[in-house]
């Protein structure tokens, strides 16, 4: 609860008055002062008043790519019985107000809003909660109440369209690619059987000493595995216009690329950062796989740490191996930190390494690497497409 300037004065010339009026025996000044009290006790009392209201959001949708339109749906509800409510309302919007109108919201009837959320930038956009201020006639004391929870609209990066997915490792004996990840070609691991498995893949020996019937787990090795690799150091991306690092706006861009047409061809696909979330810098402690990897391309940001970050999480790559095609994207701050990159290509039989906002191309020759110098999302999509050798 606030008291507004008129009432910080009210407050003030009461005080005054009775102070005069009872030292020298002023009826009509205590009379005064008397009446600017009850006038801040009523405002009081009516700005107290809290009203029942009940808020909803609905985005439509809650997920958009960068640029594309989202909007947001908001319907306040008078849900008390006795009185309408006269309140001036506020709604935030990532970093703006918005401002809603509840004048005259009658017991048991509700009002809707309808505004654009801003989508230019990528990012998580929370929206919410609803402020309500409540302000007494008189405009002495006001009272800001908050209404409801947040609702996040994930803004994802742009999607540029990708035609050349790789092929692994290896071959499929069925083709380019298969189109599930278990197969009939090299062992993996023993498990019950279910109704349905063929009895050819019964492990007969397993079967006779555990006294049920185990069979063979298979999986083809041919199958490509790609991990997509984000270097979210602020190092890394050193320049800035308005405060945003282009650099690496156009690197969440093309993993996302990447991303999309792994699953579109029914790849398996990992997405990684060289930096965790926060402050916990150590060890490489980033590198968590994600069940949606485009909301975290929405939600992630520049991070400090050095190249003994880049360090950490390329040896904790080379002890996992988690694929077979590595996709490594960075910014200007890192070309010479591309060594470490290609100390995985025991580990990683391809290595794609994609550097943004560079002033001029990076050697082709880098680490041994297959390099891709672009300036944004789109130029690299053309330049993926056109590397001939993975």
């Amino acid at each position: 609860m606030g008291i507004t300037a008129r009432g910080i004065g009210l407050l003030v010339a009461a005080v005054v008055l009775l102070g005069v009026g009872f030292r020298y025996a002023y009826p009509e000044l205590t009379v005064l002062g008397a009446a600017a009290v009850v006038a801040l006790g009523y405002a009081l009392a009516t700005a107290a008043w809290r009203p029942r209201l009940a808020v909803e959001r609905t985005a439509d949708p809650d997920r958009v790519a960068r640029g594309e339109p989202a909007a947001m749906t908001l319907t306040v509800r008078n849900t008390g019985r006795l009185r309408a409510a006269n309140l001036v309302a506020e709604d935030r919007c990532g970093g703006r107000l918005v401002p809603v109108p509840l004048l005259r919201l009658r017991p048991s009837r509700d009002t809707t809003v309808r505004y654009d959320v801003p989508t230019h930038r990528r990012g998580v956009v929370p929206v919410g909660p609803l402020r309500v201020t409540r302000r007494d006639p008189l405009g002495l004391v006001a009272l800001a109440r908050s209404y409801g929870g947040r609702v996040p609209v994930w803004v994802h990066p742009r999607i540029h369209p990708l035609r050349a997915v790789p092929t692994g490792a290896g071959r499929s004996l069925d083709g380019r690619t298969d189109s599930v990840p278990h197969g009939s070609i090299t062992f993996d691991s023993l498990r019950e059987y279910v109704v349905g498995d063929e009895l050819r893949r019964v492990h007969w020996r397993t079967s006779a000493r555990v006294g049920e019937l185990m069979v063979r787990e298979n999986v083809d090795t041919s199958l490509p595995r790609l991990v997509v690799v984000l270097d979210n150091r602020a190092a890394a991306h050193p320049d800035r216009v308005d405060g945003v690092a282009e650099s690496f706006e156009a690197a969440c861009e093309a993993a996302a690329s990447v991303v999309a047409a792994a699953v579109r061809e029914d790849l398996p696909v990992s997405l990684l950062l060289v930096a965790p979330p926060g402050d916990d810098t150590a060890g490489g402690a980033g590198l968590e796989t994600s069940t949606a990897p485009l909301d975290r391309l929405a939600a992630v940001e520049l991070a400090e740490g050095g190249v003994d970050v880049l360090r950490a999480a390329m040896s904790r790559l080379r002890q996992d191996r988690l694929g077979d095609t590595l996709v490594f994207l960075t910014g200007p701050g890192a070309r010479g930190d591309l060594g470490h990159v290609g100390a995985l290509r025991g580990a990683y039989p391809s290595v794609v390494v994609g550097v943004f906002g560079a002033a001029g191309p990076t050697p082709a020759g880098a680490a041994g690497l297959t390099v891709v110098d672009a300036a944004d999302g789109a130029e690299f999509a053309a330049e993926w497409d056109g590397i001939r050798r993975w």
